[in-house]
């Protein structure tokens, strides 16, 4: 087995196949030994029948041999590459798969067979494939051959909604041999296989020809693992003193990567990330392959903390679904723009149950939430601009201030008929998490007017600073909404979510009082990414064993040796569940750290628990200028990597950490590094002036 916690390794696949390790690349997405695959943006069914379309994929191939063997199977995150290796006393036999992580409409599968002893005898493998060129949700037919790839196209059955268009498909592969010899003078061989999944005939073409020019050239697989090899050199999250722990982080940022397009993709053509990414998500799986809340609150964070250009990938998705959000507010009576609790291509609803689509509103806090965590990381104006950032920003406002009522007996706003992320209750009044989170759409929706010198119009203030934001006063704590019995049964992280991610304001003592209220509430088979929210609130308050304690309830749904999720402990649900993964990273990435994304500032208060003797992530993206950080139990050091022109800029700001107790300022230079003692809260902070609203403590 191998030592390399980035390399997972076994002699036995699981016995569950929806645990097989999915391999995809932002645009394809397949899980190994499975006869379909699937194409980012191609669903077919109209409404709530819209799933990912399963497209046939002809790398569905294992290798067998006549003579008894043993396997290993591996699947090697530093490079992206799954290798099924067969040795048996005359030959060892290893078939590896990957989507390249470069050139992103191309699959590829290589065979490599290495003769052990010397022998006059031809050696043969078997390729077994249950691969039929047919779709339940494509019409296909043959199209002529393509310099020697069979090739086949196609239309999904039914639009998106009516009047819309249905996408074509078409695949180019190399055929495969149902065996492959090694011949009796060679000592080993190799064969190429690729396969390209295309929109159009000329895309797939000039994919084909790039793979056949690749091969020919050698440099297949060094193109993928170079691009591979580019994105960890912008990221890594390890930690010293749980190898569990560094292999979980190391699983949940390699297939949440892998959901995302290449960092040097210009197509604009990104579909989104689903619950449980593209290898998943066909018709009654895993969301149908729909776009939720889970993108923009749970994967989104830990991936825009290193990679703005990825980052900017999810807000161009849904300004893509501008007109289709447009659509849905006029359908349910409201101006401005209504997001999709379920969403594929248009922005329309494409939700089975019309309930969700309905009340589930605080997606549309949740999609600017994530445009303003955007700003503050970026200062990026021009995704407001020429992006249309701007449109998603005004048109939520719109809808908030359509969508409220006026109580006149508290003097306040009230949002009426909604269900909360806590999915338990349904048609209730004033879910706190969607009134703050509408409150402070309505603020970053003033404040980006303010910028771009567009006229706000009153209600949206006026609608901000009145909107009722329930709390107990006798309690000192927040219900979850108007009516809500304080030990009723919760399904997931709802109120706690107040003071992560949202960070509404409230004292130690009430932050504490919500963690407590709902933690022994909350159904332990409830979805994954619960824990690692609570864990935050603990940290938040110094009591790290706490924390560590329901992370670790965490590992119950990572389903081994892949390090694939499940949606729930018991290992039903979703799987390859990035909404898990993203929460859990989180809790690393914002709990460990402390890390809170503010206007003018990037706020710290590191705390690691006792087993965890050092934290190292390298690659914070922070206003154009990439650092690494390594966080011990008493000290932080952090290094000025390199510093870059990032959107909207001409050139990066200067930076410095702040030390709250003290008020020392340390400016921080590129390469040289910056070691302090960890102090109860520090702020790494633009230019020099340390402005107090900075602190949330």
């Amino acid at each position: 087995m191998s030592s390399d916690p980035y390399i997972f390794t076994t002699d036995a696949l699981p016995s569950d196949i929806r645990f097989l390790p999915p391999l995809a690349n932002g645009l394809l997405g397949w899980r190994v030994y499975n006869n379909i695959m699937h194409m980012g943006g191609v669903y077919n069914g109209e409404g709530g029948h819209c799933h990912r379309a399963d497209v046939p994929c002809p790398l569905d191939v294992k290798l067998e041999t006549e003579e008894p063997v043993q396997h290993t199977y591996s699947l090697n995150t530093h490079t992206g590459i799954f290798t099924h290796t067969l040795s048996s006393a005359s030959v060892t036999a290893s078939q590896s798969l990957y989507s390249h992580r470069y050139h992103s409409n191309l699959m590829v599968m290589e065979v490599l067979l290495v003769r052990q002893v010397t022998s006059e005898q031809p050696i043969t493998v078997n390729l077994v494939t249950s691969f039929t060129p047919q779709s339940k949700d494509i019409v296909f037919q043959s199209g002529p051959d393509y310099k020697g790839g069979s090739h086949i196209l196609g239309q999904t059955k039914t639009a998106e909604f009516q009047g819309g268009s249905c996408p074509t498909v078409h695949l180019i592969w190399s055929p495969i041999p149902p065996s492959l010899t090694l011949l009796p003078e060679q000592s080993q061989a190799r064969w190429g296989f690729i396969l390209v999944v295309a929109n159009s005939l000329e895309s797939a073409k000039a994919s084909f020809d790039q793979g056949l020019s690749l091969m020919a050239t050698g440099n297949l697989r060094p193109s993928h693992e170079k691009a591979w090899k580019e994105l960890w050199l912008q990221s890594k999250v390890e930690v010293t003193g749980s190898e569990n722990l560094c292999k979980a982080l190391i699983g949940c940022m390699f297939y949440l990567l892998s959901a995302f397009p290449s960092i040097h993709d210009t197509s604009s053509s990104f579909g989104g990330v689903s619950p449980g990414g593209l290898s998943n998500g066909g018709d009654g799986q895993d969301y149908w392959g729909h776009v939720f809340w889970d993108q923009d609150i749970w994967m989104y964070p830990g991936i825009a903390l290193f990679y703005p250009k990825l980052a900017r990938a999810v807000l161009e998705y849904r300004v893509g679904t501008i007109d289709g959000a447009k659509d849905n507010a006029e359908k349910q009576g409201y101006k401005g723009l209504k997001f999709p609790w379920e969403s594929a291509v248009s922005g329309r609803e494409v939700c089975p149950e019309d309930i969700y689509g309905q009340q589930e509103i605080h997606i549309n806090g949740d999609v600017t939430l994530a445009f303003q965590h955007y700003f503050y990381l970026t200062e990026d104006l021009s995704m407001f601009k020429e992006g249309r950032g701007s449109d998603v920003i005004y048109g939520v406002a719109d809808y908030w201030v359509s969508r409220v009522t006026w109580h006149p007996e508290d003097q306040k706003y009230h949002l009426l008929g909604v269900m909360p992320p806590d999915e338990y209750y349904r048609n209730v009044s004033n879910s706190v998490y969607t009134n703050t989170v509408a409150k402070f759409s309505l603020q970053f929706a003033v404040e980006v007017a303010d910028l771009l010198q567009h006229p706000a119009p009153k209600e949206w203030k006026e609608v901000a600073e009145h909107i009722k934001i329930p709390f107990d006063e006798e309690s000192q704590y927040h219900p979850e909404y108007d009516g809500y019995v304080k030990g009723h049964p919760v399904k997931q992280a709802d109120t706690v979510l107040l003071g992560y991610p949202l960070g509404l304001e409230m004292s130690p003592e009430v932050r504490r009082n919500d963690l407590e209220a709902y933690e022994p509430v909350t159904d332990p088979h409830g979805p994954a990414m619960t824990w690692g929210m609570f864990a935050i609130g603990w940290l938040e308050l110094e009591e790290a064993e706490k924390a560590q304690r329901l992370l670790e309830k965490c590992f119950n749904n990572i389903q081994g040796p892949f390090q694939v999720w499940s949606e729930s402990s018991d290992g039903s649900g979703a799987v390859n569940f990035l909404t898990g993964m993203g929460g859990f990273l989180q809790a690393v990435l914002f709990g460990y750290t402390g890390f809170r994304v503010q206007k003018d500032c990037l706020v710290f208060s590191p705390l690691l628990p006792n087993d965890i003797s050092e934290l190292c992530i390298r690659g914070v993206n922070y206003l154009g200028s990439q650092m690494d950080w390594l966080l011990r139990k008493d000290e932080v050091c952090i290094i000025l990597r390199e510093q870059s022109s990032t959107a909207g800029h001409t050139k990066p700001h200067n930076l410095q950490v702040v030390l709250k107790a003290s008020g020392t300022k340390i400016p921080l230079r590129p390469g040289q590094p910056v070691t302090f003692p960890r102090e109860s809260g520090c702020v790494c902070k633009l230019d020099s002036t340390l402005d107090s609203s900075c602190w949330p403590f």
